[in-house]
């Protein structure tokens, strides 16, 4: 604390360009701190880092007023603050890292990838005709399409299919009564890896509270791995996608098959209409 206010009273007589030097640090040390009190507020952490705080100051008092066993002990303690800070808030923490650094880096621009034989227009229309009809039934579902990651880690943990890209095979896996709808389907290309694969669920507080686990678990793959999770809603019947932990849900079968042939085939505009697949109308019960 006494170096401190050393350094404030000497600062006036820096020279310009180091005064300009202070005033930088002091502002990004400012911007951390903010960016700190942001990521805690309204989370049980807040109450954490309270508790830091009165830490601190139990810490200052008692050595102004000579508490020096109480000293000793809470001396000897910050040693280990910032080590228990980085446990508790590691969550946090990787959410404000992550935050300052877009999964599209500069970095993955300079590694070349054929974004033009990821998919096929084939299964790209074959994806978009079993969302289709799954999102017309309200059947739930969760497929993740790779782009540049191998999410070779959630494959292991499901049910090898390698089969290719139907929409026939994709409606009857996520058929209730299919020992694999539960999960997620990941494609590569044109192959359908893996089925039932587990995925990580995101800790993001802005996602909307409403959603469930087959929505957090479309954004947390995201986040991990450069890969776009399709996902049906089961008691809505919508269709989102969840790309760089972001969720947009989308108006329609036809917006996913654009944006599906932006991202996996590079095509900015629709496929032509001959090329479309035919969706079937979803049929009215007849009540018995």
């Amino acid at each position: 604390m006494e170096d401190l206010t050393t350094q404030f009273r000497n600062l006036s007589a820096l020279p310009l360009d180091q005064k300009f030097v202070n005033l930088v640090d002091v502002l990004l040390v400012a911007y951390i701190i903010y960016r700190v009190l942001m990521l805690v507020r309204g989370t049980q952490y807040w109450r954490i880092l309270f508790g830091v705080f009165a830490y601190l100051a139990v810490y200052f008092i008692s050595k102004q007023i000579g508490l020096s066993t109480l000293y000793f002990i809470l001396e000897k303690g910050t040693y280990l603050g910032p080590t228990a800070l980085v446990i508790l808030f590691f969550p946090e923490l990787r959410a404000a890292i992550e935050g300052f650094m877009p999964q599209t880096t500069f970095l993955q621009r300079l590694v070349p990838s054929n974004v033009e034989e990821r998919a096929e227009a084939r299964t790209v229309e074959e994806i978009v005709a079993a969302v289709a009809e799954l999102a017309g039934d309200s059947v739930g579902a969760l497929i993740v399409v790779e782009k540049i990651a191998l999410l070779d880690e959630y494959v292991g943990n499901g049910v090898q299919l390698q089969a290719r890209v139907s929409a026939a095979l994709l409606e009857s896996i996520f058929f209730e009564n299919n020992p694999l709808h539960d999960g997620a389907v990941i494609i590569r290309g044109d192959t359908i890896l893996a089925a039932a694969c587990r995925l990580p669920l995101s800790n993001s507080r802005t996602i909307d509270t409403h959603v469930h686990m087959r929505h957090r678990a479309a954004v947390g793959v995201s986040e991990v791995y450069d890969s776009l999770a399709i996902v049906v809603s089961e008691e809505r019947g919508t269709i989102s996608v969840a790309s760089d932990g972001v969720l947009t849900r989308l108006s329609s079968h036809t917006e996913l098959r654009t944006l599906l042939n932006r991202e996996l085939r590079n095509i900015e505009e629709g496929v032509p209409a001959e090329r479309k697949t035919h969706i079937r109308r979803r049929r009215p019960r007849v009540a018995e």
